[in-house]
């Protein structure tokens, strides 16, 4: 039986179906029947899980269909390898084992038929010739033990009469140790598959090993379980002894509190009861007696019958005032108190399991502490509740923010086939806002260029339109045109009977009002561009293969290109919106009105354009092949990189053998430490080296006051031999030392320094193959470029994206212009649920919401309120990004990591958080002005100057300065380095040769 968790897969009862013209999906395999497609899709994508395990072989890891075709392979193969004269004596001894391990109940059966041969099981014998021979086991004795005449028992035995193989009318008569099967048929492994195959047990503790009905009654054996063993007199016998259990601890409970009351009515210590035989003297029986007495009355209520038995008259008179002072033949009368009966007591029902992390984020329970760091919005219209969108730019809307960054990250991933350089993308939107005509920007012209020039190759290459555009029926336009002013007017019906004035002028009337009538149902189409005019001597085509983009070329050839487009219906509406802003209808169209039209596009329609040139260019060869090229480098990536790991395991385990022989080396190769008597020599050796080469000039002074007499030569050469020696004698000492030293290193120094240096070059390959598996992780970011990876997403189906991610180098290109930025976008992008996901999981329907508020005490969108604060984002089509390092810690902090969405996302935060803060960081100090920083510094060192700089800036402002903006500083280095020129500049022209055909014939 196919096994799910460890348990055996349970097929749905079958519906039933009334009617047997109704549709239904059948599964062959289980014999499961499905009236609806939806469940049997659902069922079909359970079976096909990798998560299910062959109960006989034990492999996992498979469908449900890999596992049964498993077991059905494993069944047969044990049904041939297991004798079959074992099978049925083998089932009866496991059935109604209650032994639970089955590795345990394997080795116990083992261990019992290892030596135990059945009728009909072919064996091998040897006779007491020590010939071997193979025979079948025709029948069997059993023997039973024998008392011997000091009382022991012998050993149990069987005698087996055995046939001859080969010699039909021979037969054996021999004990059991002389029999041996073959090694290969009845083995644990073996014994296991069989005991799988056709043994089965329920899930609950203390459940009896069943075989098969169908097994069992091919074996006949006995298939009705004991009464003892089923689940119902266990669960039974289980629930009676706890009560027993609960009682005992509840009379235990109250005899210790009744002795406690007895102790604390004393006032004396608490002590434990001494244990003493009974009393057996009369005088012994009676203190006994009385004391028991006198601790029933410290014990008593304040109701006189309390132990009094009923129905034994009434109670006699009590004298004096004292209320429980009784005579003393009543106190002896007096019954012992009835025991204490345990009133059963419902049980309460069992806690629910605690649920298993992590689970659907939505399934978590709301928090109230903790709100999620307010988003920011660069656009000016942010959504709806939104009261601080921190927006620094109100000419981008919202609508705009998704185009814009696709765009961008089109751009940056694909630069090498575009043959741009990379950008920051703050930069982008810079460029897209401040280029116009008095502010020429080489960035917003080489990206409208480079976009272009994937469309229509050059002219040198064939100058072949590589993209499909749909055509334009140029002779049918004019034909319609040119026929619309003037239609034909209908030919005159000719009077059939006598023509006269009056005739005439009735029919010419009827005709001017028919014309009437159709002129008014049939308004006059508005023109809302002059496209065609513009186009009628411009071949755009032919423009873009010649590299014409100056004086406003690349312009006019965006007209051409939009105005083709513009046939498309899904792009209709969009061209048809740039198209009436480049060439509207009340401005005569020419080359140079386009190129100022371009000029004071607003920055929304410009994104709009970017987006649609960008959808063009992905369906090229180039870009597909690029793609390519990239998915067959991240192949050779990951061959690498398993190399490398290979190398780097078997590092580890050499390292780690290393380590071993090191550890037993160890203690016969520890640096001997120096004893405190060897320090101080040393100390004093040193202080003895200061002091002799402090006492060597004075030596020679004081043998020239004394000597004045002996000559100078002598004295010099006496004084000499006094230092030498001296240092004869240390050096002599330090030898000796180093010789001591020597002495007591062990012999296995040479050995143990070899197994450090080895050690040391494991550690620097594990070291080497670690930065390379880094590097080539890298690489694989870099060339994985099919498609922008997000981050995650949170509770709500947010989308997070670090555009940084994969596709491109952390911070741009190196060799750009702008890399000193240090960052490509800077900001974590957050962009709303889409539609699919919000009606499913936040704006569900009403009596999902309503079961939803039942257990969370609130509805999904207002969980969003709470969780969200006051910055929140709706649909797809919404954004607002994080750009502060703080902000990033806040979040990790929302992250609820119990939940899928967030733990998977919270990951993936953690694992780029040091380059997402880096770059959050690089991007604060690339925005911020440099004129601004040197003001105040200038203004910090110079102080009172500041008056004098402030008036000099008043008089300049009659002729302000231009801006200097940062994407103007930005050059296309790549296009430069491989074409030799920008995009938008032609072509230089060819070096000629005629320098050098004239030198060749002047010489």
């Amino acid at each position: 039986m196919v096994l799910f968790k460890r348990k055996p897969v349970q097929f749905l009862q079958n519906p039933p179906v009334w009617d047997d013209n109704i549709e239904v999906w059948y599964i062959p395999q289980t014999g499961e029947i499905f009236v609806n497609y939806e469940e049997y899709l659902n069922r079909m994508d359970f079976y096909n899980q990798p998560r299910f395990i062959c109960q006989i072989t034990g492999h996992s890891g498979l469908s449900f269909f890999e596992a049964l075709k498993s077991e059905l392979t494993g069944a047969q193969e044990v049904d041939q390898a297991f004798p079959e004269a074992l099978k049925a004596p083998v089932l009866r001894r496991v059935q109604f084992q209650t032994i639970s391990r089955i590795d345990i109940l394997v080795d116990m059966v083992y261990d019992e038929f290892k030596a135990d041969y059945y009728p009909g099981e072919v064996v091998t014998i040897q006779t007491a010739s020590g010939e071997r021979m193979t025979g079948t086991v025709r029948d069997k004795a059993r023997l039973g033990s024998k008392v011997l005449p000091d009382g022991t028992l012998t050993q149990p035995f069987s005698r087996y009469m055995i046939s001859i193989d080969g010699r039909p009318d021979e037969e054996v008569l021999v004990d059991g140790s002389k029999i041996s099967r073959d090694r290969k048929i009845f083995t644990k492994s073996v014994l296991r598959s069989f005991i799988k195959k056709t043994v089965t047990r329920e899930a609950w503790t203390g459940a009896p090993w069943l075989v098969k009905h169908d097994v069992a009654a091919q074996y006949h054996i006995d298939t009705r379980v004991p009464p003892h063993l089923r689940y119902d007199n266990k669960l039974l016998e289980r629930k009676q002894h706890q009560a027993q259990k609960k009682a005992s601890q509840q009379t235990n409970g109250a005899q210790e509190m009744n002795g406690a009351a007895g102790s604390f009515q004393n006032f004396g210590p608490a002590r434990l009861p001494e244990l003493k035989p009974a009393p057996k003297s009369h005088k012994a029986a009676k203190t006994q007696h009385n004391q028991s007495a006198h601790h029933q009355d410290a014990n008593v209520h304040h109701d006189p019958g309390m132990f009094y038995p009923q129905n034994q008259g009434p109670l006699p008179p009590i004298p004096g005032n004292q209320s429980y002072h009784f005579h003393v033949p009543f106190r002896h009368t007096m019954h012992a108190p009835p025991p204490l009966v345990p009133q059963p007591q419902a049980e309460p029902p069992p806690p629910p399991p605690p649920p298993k992390y992590p689970i659907e984020d939505l399934q978590l329970e709301p928090r109230d502490d903790y709100v999620r760091p307010a988003l920011k919005f660069i656009c000016s219209d942010p959504p709806e509740g939104v009261v601080d969108s921190g927006a620094r730019n109100d000419k981008i809307r919202m609508k705009s923010i998704g185009p814009l960054l696709e765009t961008w990250d089109t751009l940056n991933v694909y630069c090498e086939v575009y043959k741009l350089d990379s950008f920051t993308f703050d930069d982008f939107v810079e460029a897209l806002e401040i280029a116009k005509e008095e502010i020429p920007c080489q960035l917003f012209d080489e990206i409208h260029c480079a976009l272009l020039k994937q469309i229509v190759s050059a002219e040198e290459d064939g100058g072949k339109l590589l993209v499909d555009l749909p055509e334009l029926d140029e002779d049918d336009d004019e034909e319609d045109e040119s026929a619309s002013p003037s239609p034909s007017p209908e030919p005159e019906p000719k009077p059939t009977g006598r023509a006269t004035r009056s005739s005439l002028a009735k029919l010419e009337a009827e005709r001017l009002k028919a014309e009437a009538a159709a002129a008014e149902k049939t308004p006059e189409p508005q023109i809302k561009h002059r496209a065609p005019e513009v186009l009628a001597n411009f071949d755009w085509i032919e423009q873009l293969k010649n590299r014409q983009f100056q004086d406003g070329g690349w312009e006019m050839i965006m007209v051409g290109l939009l105005h083709q487009l513009s046939k498309k219906p899904k792009q209709t509406e969009a061209c048809e919106e740039l198209l009436s802003h480049l060439v509207p209808p009340d401005i005569e169209p020419s080359q140079e009105t386009v190129r100022q039209q371009y000029s004071k596009l607003d920055l929304n329609l410009r994104v709009s354009a970017l987006q649609i040139l960008c959808l063009l260019t992905v369906d090229t060869k180039a870009f597909r092949g690029y793609m390519e090229e990239c998915a067959d480098t991240m192949t050779g990536y990951r061959k690498e990189k398993i190399e490398w790991q290979r190398q780097r395991k078997q590092a580890i385990e050499d390292l780690k053998g290393l380590n071993e022989q090191r550890k037993m080396l160890l203690p016969e190769n520890m640096p001997p430490s120096p004893p405190a008597e060897e320090a101080e020599v040393t100390k004093a050796n040193g202080d003895v080296k200061m002091t002799d080469a402090d006492d060597s000039p004075e030596e020679p002074s004081e043998a020239e006051s004394s000597d004045a007499d002996v000559s100078a030569r002598r004295h010099t050469r006496r004084g000499g031999n006094r230092a030498a020696e001296r240092q004869r004698k240390r050096e002599e000492q330090e030898r000796k030392k180093e010789a001591e030293l020597a002495a007591k290193v062990p012999k296995q120094s040479k050995q143990f320094l070899r197994l450090l240096k080895d050690i040391q070059k494991k550690q620097d390959v594990i070291k080497k193959c670690e930065e390379e598996i880094a590097t080539i992780d890298n690489d694989l970011r870099e060339a994985d470029c099919a498609r922008t990876r997000l981050l995650g997403k949170d509770r709500f189906w947010n989308r997070y994206y670090w555009f940084e991610r994969n596709g491109m180098p952390y911070a741009g290109l190196p060799t750009s212009s702008t890399a000193d930025a240090g960052y490509a976008n800077g900001c974590i992008w957050v962009q709303g649920p889409v539609d699919m996901e919000r009606e499913g999981y936040i704006d569900m329907p009403a009596e999902l919401q309503e079961e939803y508020k039942a257990k969370f005490k609130m509805t999904v969108p207002q969980r969003k309120k709470m969780e969200e604060g006051r910055t929140s984002v709706f649909n797809a089509r919404q954004w607002g990004y994080y750009s502060e390092p703080s902000e990033v810690d806040s979040l990790l902090n929302w992250l609820d990591p119990r939940g899928f969405n967030e733990s998977k996302l919270r990951k993936e935060i953690l694992n780029y958080k040091d380059k997402i803060v880096t770059h959050m960081e690089n991007r604060k100090k690339y925005l911020t002005s440099a004129d601004e920083e040197e003001d105040k510094e200038q203004a910090k060192v110079n102080g009172k100057e500041e008056p004098k700089r402030m008036a000099t800036r008043t008089k300049t402002q009659a002729s302000p300065e231009p801006v200097h903006f940062r994407c103007l500083n930005w050059t296309n280095n790549v296009a430069i380095e491989e074409l030799g020129h920008l995009h938008s500049e032609p072509p230089p022209p060819p070096k000629t040769k005629g320098r050098k055909a004239s030198r060749k014939n002047r010489n």
